[in-house]
This record gives structure tokens, C-alpha cells and sequence, in this order.
């Protein structure tokens, strides 16, 4: 099965799902940007909650801008405050300290547009979970695409309407489990069965 997605920013876990069950992916990189979707945030497991975290951009005056050219507004440390609420959600889970070395360097590092941070979140992530798959990327914009299963809607998280099998979360004594967070939630989590348990999945 070949699938075209787009790279979101510490995707969801259906992302993931789709990409593991792939023979090759395809990045949709032509597309305009869209408020509101995971181009630029992510959920994660918080002590209150579900908690949104969301990639400050900045904004054009062109209604259609093109996705690979948004650039991250840097003026105001984001990154820290992403981290910090990542430690609040997660330094008690299992495999918070055994990831938390790999992923630092994300933010860290000042990327200036959201399309490289997308990517390369994507990247530390699939070396984490040792899920490897080949991927191209798309030069020209399509609204239908041929030979291609189209997952291009999980990136609209409203539209996403996907559920899977629980598992145990840091707070799910207290909320109960929630559904299709970031990938991120599965890896402190589950760890090294977080892959297991993707490849068990079914979009």
C-alpha cells in the first residue's frame, strides 16, 4: 500500500498507524496551510487533561500560503514551555528518561520553518519506535490522487475520527484513557511495545 500524509508535528498516533502499514509515503509538501489542524500542534496527556500544544507561526498577509514556506515564530520560547509541559505529563510514565536524551535536541534547536521542525520530529520519532520506511515527497499539489491511499484528512484532528485499543496512561486512573494523542503519549507509555502495538491497529 502506498499513501500520501502530511508531516504533522509530533503526529497523532493514526499517523503512524498508516505510515507503518505502508509499502512507501508520500509527503503532501504543496499544500496551503491551515489553521486549526496538526500542521502545527500537537495532544498530549496532561495532569488535568487533554493539552494542546501549539507551534507559534507567522502569520501572511497571503490567504494561500504554502505550507513548506510558514515560518515558526521564535520571538517568545516556546520550545521551553512545550518541554515543560511535556515533563509535567510524563516524567512519571515509564520511558520518559529513556527517550527524553533523543528528543531534547527538537527543542533545542531554532528551525526556521515549521515544514523542517514537522520533519524532523517525524524522523526522531520513527528512530525511537525503529519503525524505518522509504518516503518521497510531492512537487506539484493534487486534490485526488491516483495509486494512493489518501490520509491526507488526518491531519484535520475533527475529521480524524479513528479509535484504537487502550493502553495504560499516566493519568488514566484519573480521566480514563484518551484516545489517538500524539504518538509521543504512546511512546513514554509503552516504549519499546509502542510499535507492537501500532502494527495491531486498524485505521
Amino acid at each position: 500500500m502506498n499513501i500520501i500524509i502530511h508531516p504533522s508535528y509530533f503526529p497523532s498516533i493514526s499517523n503512524f498507524i498508516a505510515i507503518a502499514n505502508a509499502n512507501l509515503v508520500t509527503f503532501e509538501m504543496e499544500d496551503n496551510f491551515q489553521k486549526q489542524t496538526n500542521r502545527s500542534r500537537m495532544y498530549i496527556y496532561s495532569p488535568n487533561g487533554i493539552q494542546l500544544l501549539n507551534v507559534p507561526v507567522k502569520h501572511s498577509n497571503n490567504r494561500h500560503q504554502r505550507i513548506k514556506e510558514v515560518k515558526i515564530e521564535n520571538d517568545f520560547d516556546w520550545q521551553k514551555q512545550h518541554f515543560k509541559s511535556l515533563e509535567a505529563a510524563y516524567r512519571t510514565s515509564p520511558f520518559f528518561e529513556y527517550f527524553e536524551d533523543d528528543l531534547l535536541p527538537i527543542f533545542q534547536k531554532k528551525h526556521t520553518f515549521l515544514m523542517d521542525l514537522n520533519l524532523e520530529t517525524m524522523s526522531i520519532v520513527s528512530k525511537c519506535l525503529r519503525l524505518e520506511f522509504d518516503y518521497n515527497e510531492t512537487s506539484e499539489f493534487f486534490h485526488n490522487v491516483d495509486e494512493k491511499v489518501d490520509c491526507r484528512h488526518l491531519i484535520n484532528g475533527k475529521k480524524d475520527t479513528s479509535k484504537f485499543e487502550s493502553y495504560t496512561q499516566v493519568f488514566g486512573d484519573k480521566h480514563g484513557f484518551l484516545n489517538n494523542l500524539s504518538v509521543l503519549d504512546l511512546l513514554f507509555n509503552e516504549g519499546r511495545f509502542a510499535l507492537e502495538y501500532i502494527r495491531k491497529q486498524l485505521l
